[in-house]
């Protein structure tokens, strides 16, 4: 079953304190084992303890930083949103292929914002400067912030504010399963969830500290039942011995769990084969020299990313087949459905 995140220490950015939210979560740990730190940002990174670079990465796993979000212009999200903004960033899942590694720093904590009236400010201008047109916003490309709504309540708070607006939709995508205290919100169908799914191998071999297979399809099914439009990103996929006949589980699993039937938007699927970037393979190698992710350069064929870099991908006989199986799969279960991208 999964545990519900734990830090080991909580470090308060002196001016988030000056708001509920911050003065909520101290409450939440003091008289706990937690250790409570008061830091500015800047002394944060001396604060994690670790010497190796596997000791580091652990120790900021176990660390969450309370902070006030500074910067409130948001970033374009393509393909999934118009923009995205953050509730959360970082994680505390160790997925060993992660994308974010890159752009962490070697104590990859998480960090959380307490200025949410400012972040639902912010908000509200975008759609204004967008002409008032229907705006979508991203709130998981940077963390996960169900992750952590056990401790801070905001990702409950962000959904019932667009339930209120109508014209903004939020998308929301998650590897975690504690989704009951959002069922019973206000959504009003304005807040799209996409669980992050994979086969068995997958999730058992390179997703620690996350939900498991089982308890992602059964609350992504309590999301469906409450009305929330759903989705499921499908990612990374992998070529592995067995590769289609766990992704058909996957297929048969959803096809029997998820009633598609309690919101009228259609079910989506975004489909992301597995890349990687040299450095990002050797932030992998140090962080899990034991892994088992198949990282044969060899096998794969080079692409240009659009962050200015190049990644290796599946060579284009593979990842045709990927796309065509995997889409086939969907097509017969969910007929309704809509893939958003291959990519």
């Amino acid at each position: 079953m999964m545990k519900l995140f734990s830090p080991d220490r909580v470090i308060f950015e002196p001016k988030s304190l000056d708001y509920p939210l911050g003065r909520k979560i101290y409450s939440y740990f003091e008289g706990t084992s937690t250790e409570i730190i008061k830091a500015p940002i800047q002394k944060i990174s001396s604060i994690i303890p670790g010497t190796t670079e596997g000791q580091k990465y652990a120790s900021g796993k176990k660390t969450l930083v309370v902070a006030v979000k500074k910067s409130l212009k948001f970033d374009v999200c393509k393909p999934s949103a118009d923009f995205g903004f953050s509730l959360v960033t970082g994680c505390p899942a160790s997925c060993e292929y992660c994308y974010l590694y890159t752009t962490q720093s070697s104590k990859p904590y998480l960090r959380t914002y307490v200025n949410l009236e400012e972040i639902f400010d912010s908000v509200k201008k975008h759609i204004a400067q967008n002409n008032n047109r229907l705006t979508t916003f991203e709130v998981a490309s940077a963390g996960d912030p169900l992750a952590i709504e056990h401790i801070t309540g905001s990702l409950a708070r962000t959904i019932e504010f667009f339930g209120a607006l109508d014209n903004a939709r939020l998308r929301v995508v998650t590897k975690f399963s504690n989704v009951e205290p959002l069922l019973g919100l206000k959504h009003n169908g304005r807040t799209r969830f996409r669980v992050s799914i994979n086969s068995r191998y997958v999730i058992k071999n390179f997703e620690h500290n996350t939900a498991s297979f089982d308890e992602r399809i059964e609350a992504a099914s309590k999301l469906a039942e409450a009305g929330y439009p759903i989705g499921f990103i499908v990612a990374p996929i992998m070529i592995y011995d067995c590769w289609k006949e766990e992704y058909l589980e996957l297929l048969e699993k959803l096809r029997s769990r998820i009633d598609t039937g309690k919101s009228a938007e259609p079910v989506t699927f975004e489909l992301i084969q597995h890349r990687f970037t040299p450095t990002a393979k050797k932030f992998i190698l140090e962080r899990f020299p034991n892994t088992s992710l198949d990282m044969d350069e060899s096998k794969r064929t080079l692409k240009w990313g659009k962050f200015g870099r190049y990644k290796y991908v599946y060579p284009k006989e593979d990842a045709a087949e990927i796309k065509g199986y995997l889409t086939s799969l969907i097509e017969e279960r969910f007929p309704d459905a809509k893939i958003e991208y291959f990519t």
